[in-house]
């Protein structure tokens, strides 16, 4: 069972008053012997309770649980044990030269290392176990959601691409072109085939290279340029290094598609769009021309969906940029050999 923040702070700020009470008993009762251990221990138990707890959120950032499960293992319990023993031979020293007229003893520093040593193994295992438990049911709930959220990926994607409508424009532009040029006709219909092809492989995958990303997307501006003509113009511009990072499936194309969506495509007001790479992002810019109808009721479920299955991946976000000229939108770059 996983403790809540305002738990522990009410649990520290308790141990640490009983320990203050017991000390001052410790100056005003007879009892001194008793008191003043009392308060030792009650104060250095609070004190481990919170450096630990430091410890334990330094490493989940460094050696998350589910990733180095082995090495978060061996250092979180050698530095737990040794930052412990630090507090509890520090807190003995200054309860000794401070409170006591005797200095402490060899054998005395002995005892209380092996007694701190046989108490916080148990303890810190215990913990461990409270630990992983609670960051395996994190996962877990994570990795159902995103599994969630691939299927309605799937869904959306194959009804965007495979409705009657998109069918119905690219055959018939197909159509028009077998009459006209035979050679361009063949060129369109290898174009045709491979993005159908792309999308229905990709739907089982959870990331893909940013190079086949593009590879695709070559096929499926090809068909842009030949259904728009002059009236969309997209600029590619993506550093050699990148191409062998991921991203999921379909990502700028679902980016390019609700450009082209929400946005007024015309002779006069061509669309541009830009797709680059910079600082660990792929950015996909276009000029902003909004759809007044659409504008009003525009569905974001796509942008949306992309955010969600970023976060299954890494901590960076989405980011989205809109300023009268253009609008734009940075995904993060995946490497996996970090």
């Amino acid at each position: 069972m996983k403790l809540s923040k305002k738990f522990k702070i009410q649990l520290i700020v308790s141990l640490s008053i009983t320990g203050a009470v017991f000390l001052v008993l410790y100056f005003t009762n007879a009892a001194q012997e008793f008191y003043l251990t009392a308060g030792w221990l009650t104060l250095t138990l609070a004190l481990v309770w919170v450096s630990n707890h430091f410890l334990t959120r330094q490493l989940d950032k460094k050696l998350p649980w589910l990733k180095h499960g082995n090495k978060r293992f061996t250092w979180q319990l050698s530095l737990g044990i040794l930052l412990s023993l630090i507090i509890i031979n520090l807190s003995y020293l200054l309860l000794k030269f401070g409170l006591t007229v005797d200095p402490p003893t060899p054998e005395q520093i002995t005892g209380v290392n092996v007694l701190g040593v046989l108490l916080l193994l148990p303890t810190i295992s215990i913990n461990f176990g409270i630990q992983f438990l609670s960051n395996w049911k994190t996962a877990q709930f994570n990795s159902e959601q995103f599994q969630k959220e691939t299927i309605k990926a799937e869904l959306t994607t194959l009804k965007n691409h495979l409705d009657p409508h998109f069918l119905f424009n690219n055959l018939n532009i197909l159509s028009s072109l077998i009459s006209v040029d035979k050679d361009l006709s063949q060129t369109y219909l290898e174009k045709f085939a491979d993005v159908y092809r792309n999308i229905l492989q990709s739907s089982s995958e959870e990331l893909v290279t940013l190079n086949d990303e593009l590879k695709f997307m070559a096929s499926y501006l090809y068909l842009l340029d030949i259904r728009f003509e002059d009236t969309i113009q997209t600029f590619i511009d993506v550093e050699t290094q990148d191409h062998k990072k991921y991203i999921p499936p379909l990502t700028i194309q679902m980016l390019v598609e609700n450009a082209i969506k929400h946005n007024v495509i015309s002779e006069l007001r061509p669309l541009k769009i830009h797709i680059s790479s910079q600082n660990g992002f792929i950015a996909v810019k276009n000029t902003l021309q909004e759809k007044k109808v659409e504008s009003r009721n525009s569905n974001k479920s796509g942008l949306s969906n992309i955010q969600k299955r970023y976060t299954y991946f890494t901590d960076k976000e989405v980011q989205v940029f809109k300023n009268p000229e253009n609008y734009i939108v940075k995904v993060p770059l995946i490497d996996l050999e970090e």
